[in-house]
């Protein structure tokens, strides 16, 4: 887990986007890192653009891009990040690499204030639900590796029955959250 944090403007999706274009050289010879990148609250054109990019440099091959638009409801901004963590622990689970870029979790948490105030929870620091800390650690502990013994990973309690036989150990999740200050 790797955070990328800096003011608008400064090219934190850039770096996010040049780290899954990077990964083209380990898909080339056969060891791939499957990349997702999630966009929370970005302009669909925004979306488009990077999604451009990674089509140009031939990314798209080993990339998923879960978007949840700035027009989209808050909840669908809230459950973004989630869904592209699920997605990376199916390849972690099956033992392979995974890289999800959170692109950017500062609109998650405004996504989740707009949630909270509609539920009536009680608002806490600078206007966030007191839980939003809370909520990305839980988010991006979920970023692990797996331990590469296959009898033990295929004894892990809550693996749903239809993975059993998939379960191969040894995969990772590394996640790159990028922050807006």
């Amino acid at each position: 887990r790797e955070l990328i944090i800096g003011d608008r403007q400064t090219g934190k999706t850039s770096i996010a986007i040049d780290t899954i274009i990077n990964q083209r050289s380990n898909f080339e010879t056969g060891d791939p890192v499957y990349c997702i990148y999630v966009a929370i609250g970005q302009k669909g054109s925004t979306v488009a653009a990077a999604v451009q990019t990674l089509k140009e440099y031939g990314a798209m091959d080993y990339t998923v891009v879960v978007a949840a638009n700035g027009a989209d409801p808050a909840a669908m901004r809230y459950y973004a990040p989630f869904t592209g963590t699920a997605i990376g622990e199916y390849f972690r689970d099956t033992g392979r690499n995974a890289l999800v870029v959170f692109d950017d979790l500062s609109k998650q948490a405004v996504a989740y204030r707009e949630v909270s105030l509609i539920l009536r929870r009680p608002s806490g620091r600078e206007a966030y639900p007191g839980d939003i800390f809370y909520l990305h650690s839980r988010l991006l502990e979920r970023a692990a590796r797996i331990i590469s013994q296959e009898e033990m990973a295929v004894q892990m309690n809550d693996l749903p029955e239809s993975l059993r036989g998939k379960v191969k150990g040894g995969g990772s999740l590394t996640a790159l959250p990028i922050i807006e200050t």
